[in-house]
């Protein structure tokens, strides 16, 4: 889409995908380096359908993933036949973490927000894997979700969060990376962990949360939990 970044200019996105099924489907049969894919603040999430890297394990042929937690083993951790995951720097990935394997996809899923310059960090990967796919996916700055919390004098924020993104800043990034096309693709609100981590009325108060949140999205995408990036780079 052409952006003429005026204030007023009408943005036409689809409606919000499911994250982790877009995605994972998206990588079917393919060879993926895995960008901080461990998540160790959620390790709620590993043994469920909501841990990203082990859905990419069921689909893609193979995953080698990068991760700098210093819960993962020196010499790695495996997790599954086809999977492995690496300790090391995911904004510049050491090439021997990949080796002579020829890497189909780059994910980096809600990745950039925690880094320095992602800017930076887009540039290094079309230098370093010019011709290949990426999907990123970043939580939106202007998101219902926050809003409503803001209502309240709230806000949910991981720690480690640097940057908020919105629709028009991921084209700015994509078009001065030199990507040589993309598509951002809305992806809905989940409350993953707040469900997992609770019981009964609590549980229900947050499925009911998650179910009203996702009815205004799919009716406003741009005020969507988050982006997914598929780029051409």
């Amino acid at each position: 889409m052409h952006l003429t970044y005026n204030t007023l200019e009408r943005l036409r996105t689809s409606r919000p995908v499911d994250r982790l099924d877009w995605i994972s489907s998206a990588c079917a049969g393919q060879v993926v380096l895995d960008i901080g894919c461990y998540d160790e603040t959620a390790l709620v999430k590993r043994d469920t359908d909501h841990w990203l890297h082990g859905r990419l394990a069921r689909t893609a042929r193979r995953v080698v993933g990068v991760d700098n937690s210093a819960k993962i083993p020196v010499d790695g951790l495996r997790t599954a036949e086809n999977a492995q995951i690496f300790r090391g720097n995911g904004v510049r990935v050491d090439p021997k973490f990949t080796g002579d394997v020829e890497i189909d996809v780059i994910v980096a899923g809600e990745f950039i927000e925690h880094i320095e310059s992602p800017l930076e960090f887009l540039r290094d990967i079309k230098a370093r894997f010019s011709g290949r796919r990426l999907l990123l996916s970043t939580p939106n700055g202007v998101s219902f979700a926050n809003t409503m919390l803001g209502v309240m004098s709230r806000e949910v924020q991981h720690p480690d969060h640097l940057h908020n993104f919105t629709y028009k800043i991921l084209h700015t990034l994509c078009l001065r990376a030199g990507f040589e096309r993309w598509e951002l693709r809305p992806y809905r609100f989940y409350a993953t962990e707040m469900i997992l981590n609770s019981r009964g009325v609590n549980r229900l108060a947050a499925t009911g949360a998650e179910k009203f949140v996702r009815g205004v999205e799919w009716c406003f995408p741009l005020l969507c939990f988050g982006y997914i990036v598929d780029a051409q780079i």
